[in-house]
């Protein structure tokens, strides 16, 4: 997805997709435009006003309804008659918008497309069994219409192929099958680790927390009614999702969808939970705007959202990852938690040519707005030790937001304390978002799939929920106060200095695979480190902290 410029941009198809030709010119399709929004910087200043706790408005003062945002953000009288104008003198009418009228959602033929979006070439693409139009070619907009657009949608971004989360394991397996059998995480594995008890289920009628799911995983409900049959035996727990948006497609389940539904239902206990899924109804959709759009919609939402979800950074434009930034902050002056997996890819590499490399962030984990959850294992893979780092987990500086002041001084003390360790100044943007925020057990999961208990799922993708429901529980117990929910996390938690939170201080991940790092990205330090934040939770210690006025 590129920035809307009247010059002529180009898209790079990525070498998995195969290009199978120009689609029919009377195939539908469905492009979102994404209309410039009124007083971001007042939003984000309402955000650090609700969520800093040296704010004399934290925890006092609930958070902003959607009707309350929509107000605030919804773009200008004007840029709507523009934009309307323009797609309505294309005959494009089939629209729709959402309660912020900040997108526009519109239906019309890859015909009208090219014609609306000059030098644009609609083809159908291919990887696997999996279908979707795109334009790879250049194409242009009016100064006029430009000026009132962040981006459009559906033409040029292809999804990145999802991580095998068994692949990743079977290495780990191979390697310490020799020294005898390992039974696994499970949810009583976890729950003794971060001192959960059986009473630390939750009971606030209010309270929800919603997993999302982009790249056609779903999960079967009779596998979340086994894994609880089997797992959750110690501790009150539902058995079911109350809810699912979205279409939760016919095949069969997915590991990555199995393992989040199950475990932040088993760690977030006895909570209201809901399911984000998108199969897409045209082939031109992508996934996850769909659920940003859905956010922008809807009055009612779960406190708590996880996703195990990410992209490279520099395959995206800034002005399409910007504009995410500002649905996050959205999502976060009304008081939701958004939790994003750190990746598995541990620092990331690009290959600059000429064996010149450089670390590759990833978003949405980078972005300044969301709470970014990295990895770790235990020390001894046979017992409940204390953890040291997952060699997978994603963790950097971003490449295009600037590093947050609720950061700062973790960051600055872990650059000092590390100097004369630290990967080549060229590898990295001292001065970027740094993440992840914080992290926890990321190797050797046990998921129920197809009725079938699998051992040895690894990655972010199962740390992320776990965290996620242990938040839920610390909102559970906040609404039982009469307090609001906790929301944007990160000014919190860095005030937190690491109380209430393990410190993970041995292990690093991965990274180039050259000379200069020989494969080795950043390593784990006393308190902040990019590999596993702020550290691992030590449940009552965060209750008791998150808790406090």
């Amino acid at each position: 997805m590129l920035p809307l410029l009247s010059l002529r941009l180009v898209c790079e198809i990525p070498d998995d997709w195969t290009d199978a030709g120009w689609v029919n010119p009377t195939e539908e399709l469905e492009l979102t435009f994404a209309l410039k929004q009124q007083n971001t910087d007042l939003l984000e200043e309402i955000l650090r006003l609700v969520s800093d706790p040296d704010s004399a408005q934290y925890g006092r003062v609930f958070h902003l309804t959607l009707e309350e945002v929509s107000s605030l953000v919804h773009p200008t009288e004007l840029t709507q008659k523009v934009v309307h104008h323009w797609l309505q003198s294309h005959g494009i009418t089939n629209c729709l918008t959402v309660r912020t009228r900040d997108f526009l959602q519109c239906t019309m033929t890859a015909e009208v497309a090219e014609k609306l979006l000059p030098g644009s070439k609609f083809h159908r693409y291919i990887r696997d069994d999996h279908s979707l139009v795109r334009s790879s070619a250049p194409y242009s907009v009016h100064d006029d219409v430009h000026q009132h657009l962040d981006f459009v949608a559906g033409l040029h971004r292809l999804p990145p192929k999802g991580q095998d989360l068994r692949k990743a394991s079977s290495n780990r397996k191979q390697k310490r099958s020799k020294a005898g059998l390992h039974l696994g995480v499970t949810p009583s594995i976890l729950r003794a680790r971060y001192n959960l008890t059986a009473t630390d289920v939750g009971t606030a009628k209010n309270n929800s927390q919603a997993v999302a799911q982009f790249l056609e995983q779903y999960f079967n409900p009779a596998d979340l009614a086994e894994f609880m049959g089997m797992y959750g035996r110690s501790f009150k727990h539902l058995s079911q999702v109350d809810r699912v948006v979205g279409i939760q497609g016919a095949g069969k389940a997915g590991i990555e969808a199995s393992l989040d539904v199950e475990y932040i239902m088993s760690t977030g206990a006895n909570i209201s939970t809901w399911v984000f899924t998108n199969q897409g109804r045209h082939e031109s959709q992508e996934p996850f705007l769909q659920w940003i759009v859905l956010l922008s919609n809807m009055s009612d939402l779960p406190w708590v959202h996880t996703i195990s979800y990410g992209d490279d950074e520099d395959s995206l434009s800034t002005a399409f990852m910007m504009r995410i930034n500002t649905e996050f902050m959205k999502a976060g002056v009304r008081g939701i938690s958004l939790l994003f997996a750190s990746g598995d890819s541990g620092a990331g590499c690009k290959h600059l040519g000429k064996g010149q490399n450089t670390f590759r962030p990833s978003f949405p984990a980078s972005s300044p707005y969301v709470t970014t959850v990295g990895g770790t294992s235990f020390k001894n893979p046979f017992k409940i030790t204390y953890e040291i780092t997952d060699y997978i987990s994603g963790g950097g500086f971003s490449n295009v937001f600037k590093m947050p002041d609720y950061q700062a001084s973790a960051v600055d003390g872990y650059l000092k304390t590390v100097a004369a360790t630290l990967p080549p100044p060229s590898y990295f943007n001292t001065s970027g978002r740094a993440y992840p925020d914080m992290a926890a057990l990321s190797d050797n999961y046990w998921v129920v799939i197809n009725r079938v208990p699998v051992p040895w799922v690894s990655g972010t993708s199962a740390s992320t929920p776990v965290v996620g429901g242990m938040l839920s529980l610390i909102n559970d117990q906040r609404m039982l106060k009469g307090r609001p929910a906790l929301g944007f996390l990160n000014p919190r938690l860095y005030k937190l200095k690491g109380q209430a939170l393990f410190d993970v201080t041995e292990g690093c991940h991965l990274s180039c695979l050259d000379e200069q790092v020989q494969g080795k990205g950043f390593c784990a330090a006393p308190s902040w480190d990019p590999v596993t934040g702020c550290g691992t939770p030590n449940y009552p210690a965060l209750l008791a902290a998150l808790l406090a006025e």
